[in-house]
């Protein structure tokens, strides 16, 4: 991972051109093909300019027969029109590649994209905005169509003519042909050397800056209902309008700096021209050119001109494009941190049973470890609380076990098998999950319940329905089961979220469940009756439960205690009450006492 940073600080253009490169030669038969169309393109435009001296040659020659300088005109003509025809032709069959190539692009990377990101780190994902996320990939995958027709359809013939051209106006006059070559190297480096050096780091600041007003607006639009609660939209609209105002100020430098760039590229063209049309004017004057060489060179300079007018254009939109890039080539550089070993098998959970073997564990973040030397085995089908003050390691536990991290040191088995070993995928299938904060996604409920099975018949989900007591407010909706939830579920109350989590636990029916406080967000009539529901589902399946309010371990079969990352007490409830000072005692007395507080008060 180290040995990325630096490169991607020095030369992230040529990292992205690399990139895209690479995504080119995937279909390099379909790139050859319109590279060979667009050499014949480029001849074609050379040729008209020949055709037309000639047609202009053959009017003007005093001495020739009138009816034959009129044959010598139309032949020319009817060549030029052939010319035209052709090229229109070809830049038909050109595009129809270019739009078939483009999109196969497109495609292939926003998924390449969509599937790394979605296995980076936890850590990652907790620090990183959604929105800007979104909008990095999103940003990118269009680069590639700018990218495309740039440099495959634009750059690459405008190159093609310009050597072209530089060649017949040296065959004939070598003056001319100097004059034009060292013109146009010295414009097209100019302007590679503006785009890249002046142009290009304003435009990747601006780009920083786009990700992060994009990353604002997600975070205020998927926080609405808080910014509702406290009345806070017109300090929403202050805090979004301070990073407007930032990204405001670095796309007008980015847009400045453009704008100068154009006006010194235009100098250089507007100098090269009159170079041009003077020579051409003198080699007539000295009749070493007719009339028609001069019609060919200043028909032909029209068209040098255009496409060195284009190249600077064409310049700026692949430092445009790969500015536009570079963020999500950066993804491709993030390291996953968890990934499969290769070759690694599913795993296959029959018992359940969990063991915990002198695991060292720290977040990347923090210098001291959460656990060292942590070891504990759990029995399959045992129901299992874990209790503790905030920070003491409960969570890390049940992460742990879903291997959303990697260990420092030891290992952890299930039934026998190292999760390190096995594919993450296979692991997360069969554990079940329901969280204090649910998550949906923005789709039907019966999608929702059934996305630990998504080949669940509509019985099987109305069955887990029934179970976590959810179809009770199912049936009263419009669509039932077909009913959108919005984002993140926004449209059910907590405790319909809450349900929905649970029935998809029901219906995921994994050998080991985890469940984080997956009654918190009911009222007490739902709660009494989940109960029930959760003592049926936890029968014959280990069972993990991070307890917040210690009532829900009391009939569990075993209590672990967490203090500072190490399991200080282990036990049943009757068990650990029974210990004087012991730290589970202490927690259940004062949570007794803050109740009966708040009973007093009320």
């Amino acid at each position: 991972m180290t040995s990325r940073k630096p490169e991607r600080a020095k030369d992230p253009f040529l990292r992205t051109l690399r990139f895209a490169a690479g995504r080119w030669r995937r279909q390099w038969r379909l790139a050859l093909v319109m590279a060979g169309i667009l050499v014949l393109m480029a001849a074609a435009e050379l040729a008209l300019p020949l055709f037309a001296g000639q047609m202009v040659d053959a009017m003007a020659g005093p001495a020739r027969p009138r009816n034959g300088a009129a044959h010598d005109a139309l032949v020319a003509l009817a060549a030029i029109i052939g010319l035209g025809l052709t090229v229109v032709a070809l830049r038909y069959v050109l595009f129809k590649s270019i739009v078939r190539f483009t999109l196969r692009m497109m495609s292939e990377v926003a998924h390449d994209t969509f599937r790394r990101v979605q296995r980076f780190s936890t850590d990652w994902h907790a620090n990183s905005f959604a929105g800007a996320t979104v909008r990095k990939l999103s940003r990118g995958m269009w680069a590639f169509d700018l990218l495309n027709d740039t440099v495959l359809v634009a750059l690459w013939p405008s190159l093609l003519v310009l050597v072209g051209a530089t060649l017949l106006f040296g065959w004939r006059w070598p003056l001319m042909g100097l004059a034009v070559g060292v013109g146009a190297i010295a414009y097209v480096l100019v302007t590679v050397k503006l785009s890249l050096d002046y142009v290009t780091p304003a435009t990747r600041r601006s780009n920083a800056w786009d990700s992060r007003m994009g990353g604002a607006l997600a975070d205020a639009m998927s926080c609405n209902p808080v910014v509702k609660a406290f009345g806070a939209e017109g300090r929403e609209d202050a805090r979004f309008g301070r990073v407007l105002a930032r990204w405001q100020s670095r796309t007008r430098v980015t847009w400045m700096r453009a704008t100068l760039s154009g006006i010194v590229q235009q100098t250089i063209l507007m100098g090269l021209r009159l170079v041009v049309i003077g020579l051409a004017v003198l080699f007539w004057w000295q009749e070493a050119a007719t009339l028609g060489d001069v019609t060919f060179v200043l028909t032909a300079y029209g068209v040098i001109h255009g496409y060195l007018r284009d190249i600077g254009h064409h310049v700026h939109n692949v430092q445009r494009s790969t500015s536009d890039l570079e963020e999500l080539v950066a993804f491709h550089d993030e390291p996953i941190v968890v990934e499969n070993r290769p070759g690694a098998p599913a795993i296959r959970i029959a018992r359940g049973d969990i063991r915990f073997d002198a695991v060292r564990f720290r977040y990347p973040a923090r210098e001291r470890p959460v656990y060292d030397g942590l070891s504990i085995e759990i029995a399959a089908g045992q129901r299992v609380g874990l209790v503790g003050r905030s920070g003491s390691g409960k969570t890390t536990f049940v992460k742990l076990v879903q291997r959303l991290y990697d260990l420092e040191a030891g290992h952890i088995a299930i039934d026998g098998q190292d999760i390190s070993q096995v594919t993450q995928e296979s692991l997360r299938q069969q554990v079940a999950i329901v969280q204090q904060e649910p998550l949906l996604f923005h789709r039907s409920l019966a999608e929702n319940i059934a996305y630990g099975r998504p080949d669940a018949s509509q019985a099987e989900i109305e069955r887990a329905a029934r179970l976590a007591h959810a179809d009770a407010f199912i049936e009263r909706l419009p669509q039932r089961y077909a009913t959108l939830v919005g984002e993140r579920g926004v449209k059910l109350s907590g405790g319909e979220r809450q349900r929905v989590a649970i029935a998809r636990a029901f219906l995921a029916d994994a050998p080991v469940l985890i469940l984080d406080e997956a009654t918190s967000s009911l009222d007490s009539e739902s709660e009494a009756l989940i109960r029930d529901a959760m003592h049926g589902l936890m029968q014959g399946r280990t069972t993990l439960v991070i307890a917040h309010r210690l009532s829900t371990v009391r009939e569990l079969d075993r209590i672990l205690a967490f203090d500072h990352g190490r399991i200080v007490e282990d036990g049943s409830h009757a068990d650990l009450m029974r210990l004087r000072d012991g730290l589970y005692r202490r927690l259940v007395e004062r949570q007794a006492d803050r109740l009966d507080a708040g009973l007093a008060a009320a």
